[in-house]
């Protein structure tokens, strides 16, 4: 017998998650976190301690994701104790933009759908009707402040950058000298408090 209608067809619980690649990124740093929360479990830190511009390179790389923030910055720390802070902090800087590129371009792509959905939160419309109050000449820099604090701190850079991503306001050019700029700052004040220790 054939029914009148369609039945719905049965979603799998991975369907039915309304977010999954934002949950499936946000697993990999909890796993992530797990896997490097002690600086003595980083395979080859004397390695990169030894060849300090590899290791200023992927401490700059790894700065940027929150999972590996942690190590990254202790072994900045210990390369500015017995190198050179300017050339650690421009190689450690370039290894943060690669960084930055690499979520900027996943971010912009891979996530543009769930993006877009929650760019209609409550939180980000009220965000919106906030930055409409400012002068109309400051209201583009709202965010771009808000998101250049983010990528200078130790926060992590992935919300910083899914901002910039997902605002459609900043072309990728811009936002390399951005995020080169506010990742050395940031680096170079690590590396000096690493000299001083």
């Amino acid at each position: 017998m054939e029914l009148p209608f369609d039945l719905p067809a049965k979603r799998t619980a991975w369907e039915r998650i309304k977010y999954p690649k934002l949950l499936l990124l946000f697993l990999t740093f909890v796993v992530a976190y797990i896997l490097f929360r002690e600086w003595e479990a980083v395979p080859y830190h004397e390695f990169l301690l030894a060849y300090w511009y590899l290791g200023a390179f992927l401490g700059g790389l790894f700065f940027v994701y929150g999972f590996t923030a942690a190590p990254a910055t202790v072994l900045l720390l210990f390369l500015g104790r017995d190198n050179n802070l300017f050339f650690i902090g421009i190689i450690a800087g370039l290894g943060a933009l690669v960084g930055d590129l690499v979520i900027f371009k996943f971010i912009q792509h891979s996530f543009a759908d769930e993006i877009e959905h929650i760019w209609q939160w409550k939180i980000w419309l009220w965000f919106t009707a906030l930055t409409n109050r400012a002068p109309e000449g400051l209201r583009k820099y709202v965010l771009l402040v808000f998101a250049g604090f983010i990528i200078a701190s130790p926060l992590p850079d992935e919300i910083g950058v899914s901002l910039l991503a997902a605002s459609r306001g900043i072309s990728i050019e811009s936002f390399a000298v951005l995020s080169f700029a506010l990742n050395t700052i940031g680096i170079f004040l690590i590396l000096m408090l690493g000299a001083g220790l």
